[in-house]
This record gives structure tokens, C-alpha cells and sequence, in this order.
């Protein structure tokens, strides 16, 4: 009887340690982030593909003591529709949270600020779905197509942002801003910013991800709130 109560309680044990052992392992996972975007996100232009946004990016966040894999889900091109006709299997089962940098492309081609809104939004109701924590990140329109036009572009994320709870960077390029430059003026931006002036170099990226760096970081800290 002495025996067969030992053995009882040490599958018990057992049980409990390899359960303990399990969730050890689940708990040391690293987050994943998904970035959505475009050729922003993607590194397009870059010799060296460790040098774009994602990389560096996530080299970023592990050099401030963070466990996480930032997946690059951007698209050379893409606009916010491209982005929303993608998003559910740019969201894998291991997404944890949500970065959105979309609306570049939406600004080159004229797209009406109304249907990029309605994309973005939809977007949004994606990550809601799946209960992810979201950055949007701004876009800032240029004066091209009038005051109006920049007016209801450069709104929308913070409206989009107040109606889904998200949190919200106010424009992707505010490191390259910090540090003296302004997109409005490309002289400024020459040094930070690849021969087409319109994606940056690796001094260029490194910037942007020192201004995103903490919003991605307050990020993190909603995983699983």
C-alpha cells in the first residue's frame, strides 16, 4: 500500500513539473510584432537588407532588453487597399501585436483620403478581431492636392486611432524631423535619404526607428493586457 501511494503521488508530481515545465517554455516565447506596410517597411532600395526599417527595428528592441521577432509584412508599392486585402494572412496564429505604416502610396497616386480611411479602417477591425494591440503609424500628405485634401489625409489616423483604441505615432519620419530634417524640404533630407528622395538609407532608417523605438516599446507592453 506504501508503494502504490509512492508511485500515486509521484505521478502527481511528475504531472505538476512537466505542466510547470510547459508553461516555462510557453512564457519564454518571443513576441511577435507584425509590420504591415510598404516599401517603407520593406527596405526597398537597400543593398543590404539588415539595414531597412524590420531588422533594424527588432535589433533595436532587443538592445533595450526585449524577447521579440518583428515580422516584415511590407509590400514594395502596396497602398492602403493592398494592405487590407492582406492582412488576413499577413496575421499569422503567432502575431502578438500590430504595426501599421500604410498610406505613402495611397499620397503619391492621389487616392482619395476617404477611401484610404475606409482601407485603414478595415485594417484595424482585422487586429480588433483577433484582439492584437495595434501602432498605427501617420503619414503626412504633402500640399499637392490642396489644403483640403491634406487636411482629411493627415487627420484620419488620429480619428481611426481614437475610434479603435489604438496607439498612434505621429509620423513615420519624426526621427529624421528630430534630428533637423523636413520632409517638406529635400536639401534636409539629402543625407538622410536614398538617391530617389523619397525612401531612406541606412543612417535614415536608423533615425526613424530611434522616434518609433518607444512608441514600439509601449507597444509591447500592451501584449497580452
Amino acid at each position: 500500500m506504501v508503494a502504490k501511494g509512492y508511485g500515486a503521488i509521484a505521478r502527481v508530481r511528475n504531472g505538476l513539473l512537466v505542466t510547470l515545465l510547459l508553461a516555462g517554455a510557453a512564457a519564454s516565447e518571443p513576441v511577435t510584432v507584425v509590420a504591415l506596410g510598404d516599401s517603407l517597411t520593406a527596405g526597398y532600395g537597400l543593398a543590404d537588407q539588415s539595414q531597412g526599417f524590420v531588422p533594424v527595428l527588432e535589433g533595436w528592441l532587443k538592445a533595450k532588453g526585449h524577447d521579440v521577432v518583428v515580422q516584415n509584412a511590407g509590400v514594395s508599392g502596396d497602398t492602403t487597399a493592398g494592405g487590407l486585402a492582406r492582412i488576413g494572412w499577413a496575421l499569422g496564429p503567432d502575431a502578438d501585436a500590430l504595426i501599421v505604416t500604410l498610406g505613402g502610396n495611397d499620397l503619391l497616386r492621389g487616392i482619395d483620403p476617404v477611401a484610404s480611411k475606409a482601407n485603414l479602417d478595415g485594417i484595424l477591425k482585422e487586429a480588433v478581431a483577433r484582439k492584437l494591440p495595434v501602432l498605427l503609424v501617420s503619414m503626412k500628405a504633402p500640399g499637392n492636392f490642396g489644403p483640403e485634401y491634406k487636411a482629411a489625409f493627415d487627420r484620419m489616423y488620429g480619428e481611426l486611432s481614437s475610434a479603435y483604441g489604438t496607439l498612434l505615432a505621429d509620423d513615420f519620419f519624426g526621427g529624421l524631423r528630430a534630428a533637423g530634417a523636413d520632409p517638406a524640404d529635400p536639401a534636409s533630407m539629402a543625407k538622410f535619404m536614398q538617391a530617389d528622395g523619397l525612401h531612406p538609407n541606412p543612417e535614415g532608417v536608423k533615425l526613424i526607428v530611434e522616434g518609433l523605438g518607444p512608441k514600439v516599446e509601449e507597444l509591447l507592453g500592451k501584449v497580452g493586457g
